[in-house]
């Protein structure tokens, strides 16, 4: 097994590719960073690093090495920290995001309650857009946030909003004068896309490729946030499925909304990274699924 000090030295190293970075960042001397390396490559029989007098690359044992060991040890700090942190209770600080304006009431009603519960523990809260709303949860800018299902990739908790789903369209569109339209309406217009980022189990959701007969959907152009969506919309770039919330959230004069009588209402609610899940996300979904009634 190796010991938790060599763990650290190889995958600075790994990252760093250079000693005297290595060195500076564990506060060590680059002799103690050389020490361990050898001493592991003598342990696992191969060289780890190709050295120079000018540079340190990771031969492809290193490679591998450290692609295994990362996650194992991203793993251990994680589980580390949730026990560190159920020991001391809800403490600390906790940071929550929406993305779309109609989600945040149903936040802030969440943040009360567990405020409310948990007076020791900070709650920031912050928007996040489209573009967005997964990096800041992979790189840890928030803790969680309430969104749209499905959010694949992360751990989600119970539904706390539903709409049903209505057809964005220009003012003036031939779609206006509908009382409704069907799914298959989508094979008929250009349907505005959304970031290339975004997770593709939610883009299959709301902008899928065939309609339920299996008519290709054509696609119009992408937009950045919901807001340049909307506007691609008005310009007559294309159609949008949306939740009928967006009626209220977004009053504009030149884009209408037509129900779509044959599609599943919008389910939201909290999401966060797995390897996340401390005792304050916890708690702060069970508050959120209290103060909404689900």
């Amino acid at each position: 097994m190796l010991e938790r000090h060599e763990l650290e030295t190889f995958l600075t190293l790994a990252e760093e590719l250079h000693f005297g970075r290595t060195a500076e960042r564990l506060r060590v001397t680059t002799g103690r960073i050389s020490h361990v390396i050898k001493k592991l490559e003598r342990r696992i029989g191969a060289p780890l690093f190709a050295r120079t007098s000018r540079v340190v690359q990771l031969t492809p044992i290193g490679r591998q090495l450290a692609d295994d060991l990362a996650p194992l040890v991203a793993g251990m700090d994680d589980a580390v920290r949730r026990a560190v942190e159920a020991g001391r209770g809800v403490t600390g600080l906790l940071r929550v995001a929406f993305l779309g304006e109609w989600t945040a009431p149903t936040l802030l009603k969440a943040v009360a309650l567990f405020s409310q519960r948990h007076p020791d523990c900070q709650v920031e809260v912050h928007e996040v857009q489209l573009f967005n709303s997964r990096q800041s949860l992979v790189d840890g800018s928030i803790d969680i946030l309430m969104a749209a299902y499905p959010f694949d990739g992360m751990a989600c908790g119970p539904a706390l909003l539903e709409e049903d789903r209505v057809l964005a369209v220009a003012a003036g569109h031939p779609l206006t004068g509908k009382e409704s339209v069907t799914l298959e309406v989508l094979g008929d217009h250009p349907v505005v896309q959304y970031p290339a980022v975004t997770s593709a189990e939610f883009k299959r959701d709301r902008t899928p490729e065939r309609t339920p007969s299996g008519r290709p959907v054509p696609k119009g152009p992408i937009g950045n946030t919901f807001s340049e969506m909307l506007t691609l919309v008005a310009m007559g770039r294309g159609v949008l499925p949306v939740g009928e919330h967006t009626r209220r959230y977004y009053p504009r004069p030149d884009v209408a909304y037509v129900p779509i009588r044959d599609a599943p209402p919008i389910r939201r609610g909290l999401v966060w990274r797995e390897s996340n899940t401390t005792a304050r996300v916890l708690e702060f979904v069970r508050a959120a699924t209290e103060a909404n009634g689900r």
